[in-house]
């Protein structure tokens, strides 16, 4: 009788299976997720331009804007012309270097925006709750500092994980059923114990999910504080216009991971896992350069300066 270990190969590539094995649907797909992509990169490295050639947008909170959006731009990147590929192609393999940095590059670019999120809430915290001192006290050397911290702490995160996952010496298939290489699926693959990388794949995001959600909520807690105190109504209306776009792509991101990596394994379905990581993967990162510009005055008031600065203008003579 063949035992379990007899079964079990050092992997060298995985096969991704994807979203559908449906003909139609994948190429339905394809063209609705090649146009999300589209607009993801289009919107997101937009609004970086935007922000470095706009004098009016060099703000602490714009500072912070376009490193959301360069992370998002980045992690969208790093799985969605893979699993673009992978609906055409009949080869769906990966190999197994390539499978590995991508989900680092995917863990720290998520791990990041996470820790921008809390970061941007502290911006607005000072910025409604002590006008006067916000821009001395948000200095660009802070501001550097705050994205310096964010970028690292996502590293290790992802580095933690990255060690523990290569240290696991055998898969008993290297058949992955999702569209990219994460955590879980690849997990359920293992032939070895892999408690302490599932254990860490849970204690890891929910440490800085409770973290940042502190920040988050201690933050917002204060700024609700202060925009109550005002008199003006139009204050009031104001400051929580600045907060609203902020408070959105928070519920949105956060909501998601919450569902997917901070819960029990057992039990979880994986079409639904699937769904959700396709939304806050592809979804949000188109979402959020549209939150921030459609709901912010001076992102439009930007926009609308370097269109007209771009137009020919017309010649007096003619």
């Amino acid at each position: 009788m063949a035992t379990v270990e007899e079964n079990c190969s050092k992997a060298t590539e995985f096969i991704l299976l994807g979203l559908s094995d449906v003909p139609e649907l994948r190429i339905f797909l394809f063209l609705l997720f090649l146009l999300i992509y589209g607009v993801t990169v289009l919107a997101n490295l937009g609004m970086v331009a935007l922000i470095q050639v706009s004098p009016g947008l060099h703000t602490p909170m714009y500072f912070f804007l376009s490193h959301l959006s360069f992370v998002d731009f980045c992690y969208s990147t790093a799985i969605v012309p893979k699993m673009l590929a992978n609906m055409l192609n009949k080869d769906k393999a990966i190999s197994f270097l390539g499978c590995m940095v991508q989900f680092y590059l995917f863990c720290t670019c998520v791990v990041t925006e996470v820790f921008l999120l809390a970061v941007m809430s502290y911006d607005r915290f000072l910025a409604i709750c002590n006008p006067l001192l916000y821009m001395i006290t948000m200095s660009q050397k802070l501001r550097m500092e705050l994205v310096s911290v964010c970028y690292f702490c996502a590293s290790v995160c992802a580095l933690i994980h990255l060690c523990l996952t290569l240290k696991i010496p055998s898969y008993k298939s290297n058949v992955v059923d999702h569209f990219f290489c994460d955590l879980p699926p690849v997990f359920s693959l293992a032939c070895s114990d892999i408690f302490i990388n599932e254990l860490m794949a849970f204690i890891v995001p929910t440490v800085n999910e409770v973290l940042t959600i502190v920040i988050i909520f201690s933050s917002y807690s204060s700024i609700l504080i202060t925009i109550l105190r005002l008199h003006s109504a139009e204050g009031r209306r104001k400051a929580f216009s600045t907060c609203a776009s902020h408070l959105t792509a928070i519920a949105v991101f956060h909501g998601t991971i919450l569902f997917l990596y901070c819960r029990p394994s057992l039990g979880s379905s994986r079409e639904a896992d699937k769904v959700a990581t396709v939304f806050y993967t592809v979804v949000i990162p188109m979402l959020n350069p549209l939150i921030y510009s459609l709901r912010n005055k001076d992102v439009k008031e930007a926009l609308r300066k370097v269109l007209r600065s771009n137009l020919p203008s017309e010649d007096p003579f003619s």
